[in-house]
């Protein structure tokens, strides 16, 4: 069943500003990677710093998990009560991190608590993501190994069935097939007897055909605790599909299972959150401070630095997309989905990045992209991208595609030299939302959307680069793109919509656009 929100439609202005506040941190997850590194005498002032602060609640929490770490295993059950007494999910107490959560589990008096307290199996999720014209994915974790069912529709015939596992972290992925074409579709999940979620989704419209259909994206989902509404905010526009772009938490702890497991499990117990995902099919890719570290470089081989396959696989144990890259032997978060006869190419920005080479997406990656691209028939092409390819849009930063100048011109090149048409770009990084224009003169100029201050505080000024139609980053927003293939001219409408759902900017591209003029 869908939730109903109460919405509001207005056009806003362009607002422009240079000013920037300080760096998008927040005092919890800094708190909690001062732990990671055995600093226990900063985590106090940490906690109290002039950053974004996560409640009271939260700050116990930390507290906590820096007792634990310290054996002091009595006085943190004690700030695990308190935490509760101030809102904090038990769930949260019970999900993780595990490793540094043992010690209080195995407390006899916290195992009596836990048997008082009505604790869903169910911790995170679910999660739908993965949808086709006739199947769809649902992701779960679970407290402890557990059975799921699934059950789609009417009835009670079972989907799919999972166990979750520890090496998966406790997670699965139930799917269902056999599915009607853009067909909307409630499904519930069991555990034993007991139904534990319930949500729905609809299926997209048959692949290669027309059809009228809205995704949503953004980046730069900071952990802001007044703006975590943000995530009802975007349910309230019922997109198809919604794709997180990077910077989806903020970790910059590569190395740390602690402070990576700590930023995801704070997220998915947002009850904002959950609601989001359960009922909107999310894809997703990372950038530098859900991957590696601001601006991170860290070059092509695949187990050097030697954290980079741990990183990749704790990403696919909190996502549902259709593929992770090449996989366990060349790991990346690169994969391509259709929706109706609009193809989504998605790119990873980061897990290959080397600039003496000259190139953020490494050969592997590259190879498939320009193939993808010569083979794909969609009406609309969209390459993905993490950072912006509009040149400029950071300057002097070496970071988005200005940084690999050579590469972005082998990209639009090949697609001027294979008559590729319909392509336009949309990315994330730049703490705002904006559009702008790419003249090409030996082919269609290419139109940029980008996003990424879905729930920040730190805000980057509109650069007025060549090109630039609008830019807005007034306070958090996401780009909607509202697609009608089934017209005599293809068109997709860009949309800027700001947290309080309000219509901040709206532009139209024809498919006609998009095409050679000789």
């Amino acid at each position: 069943m869908k939730y109903s929100f109460l919405l509001k439609v207005s056009v806003g202005i362009l607002f422009i500003s240079n000013s920037v506040s300080f760096a998008q941190h927040d005092n919890s997850r800094d708190a909690v990677k001062l732990i990671a590194n055995g600093k226990f005498g900063q985590v106090e002032k940490t906690l109290n710093g002039n950053k974004p602060y996560g409640g009271d609640a939260e700050k116990l929490y930390v507290e906590m998990l820096s007792l634990l770490a310290q054996d002091e295993v009595q006085s943190a059950f004690q700030k695990a009560t308190e935490a509760v007494d101030r809102g904090l999910p038990f769930e949260r107490l019970v999900v993780g991190p595990r490793e540094q959560l043992s010690k209080l589990h195995a407390l006899p008096k916290f195992q009596n608590w836990k048997k008082e307290s009505p604790v869903s199996k169910l911790l995170h999720g679910p999660m739908v993501g993965n949808v086709t014209d006739s199947t769809a994915s649902i992701w779960v974790r679970t407290d402890g190994e557990q059975t799921v069912r699934l059950i789609v529709g009417g009835g009670a015939a079972v989907a799919d069935e999972k166990t979750t596992s520890e090496e998966a972290d406790f997670t699965a992925v139930l799917q269902v097939a056999k599915l009607t074409a853009n067909t909307e579709y409630e499904y519930r999940l069991l555990i034993g007897n007991d139904s534990v979620a319930e949500g729905s989704f609809k299926t997209f419209p048959r692949q290669g055909t027309g059809g009228q259909f809205s995704v949503g994206f953004g980046g730069g989902a900071g952990y802001v605790v007044e703006w975590e509404r943000m995530w009802d905010t975007i349910l309230a526009r019922n997109p198809d599909a919604f794709l997180m772009l990077g910077d989806n938490v903020y970790i910059d702890q590569p190395e740390s299972q602690l402070t990576q497991k700590y930023c995801y499990y704070r997220r998915q117990s947002r009850p904002e959150w959950r609601r989001l995902i359960a009922n909107t099919p999310m894809y997703s890719i990372w950038d530098d401070h859900d991957f590696g570290t601001n601006d991170c470089i860290p070059g092509p081989e695949i187990a050097k630095p030697a954290w980079k396959p741990e990183v990749w696989e704790t990403f696919t144990h909190n996502w549902v997309n259709p593929g992770y890259g090449g996989g366990a032997e060349q790991p990346g978060c690169w994969y391509d989905f259709h929706i109706g006869d609009v193809h989504f190419i998605m790119l990873d920005g980061r897990y290959y990045r080397d600039l003496n080479g000259g190139t953020m997406l490494g050969p592997v990656q590259k190879k498939w992209v320009l193939e993808t691209l010569k083979n794909s028939g969609g009406t609309f092409k969209i390459l993905v991208s993490p950072v912006p390819f509009t040149s400029g849009i950071k300057p002097g930063s070496k970071d988005p595609w200005d940084g690999y100048p050579e590469e972005r011109e082998e990209l639009f090149s090949f697609i001027e030299d294979n008559r590729i048409e319909g392509v336009f770009l949309i990315a994330a990084d730049r703490h705002r939302t904006d559009l702008r224009i790419t003249e090409r003169p030996n082919g269609y100029d290419l139109y940029e959307l980008e996003s990424s201050r879905l729930t920040n505080h730190h805000t980057h000024g509109v650069v007025k680069t060549e090109g630039m139609v609008w830019g807005y980053n007034k306070t958090c927003s996401f780009a909607l793109m509202k697609f009608d293939t089934t017209a005599n001219d293809p068109e997709v409408t860009f949309q800027c919509i700001d947290i309080e759902g309000d219509l901040k900017h709206s532009s139209v591209l024809k498919r006609s656009e998009l095409t050679f003029k000789r």
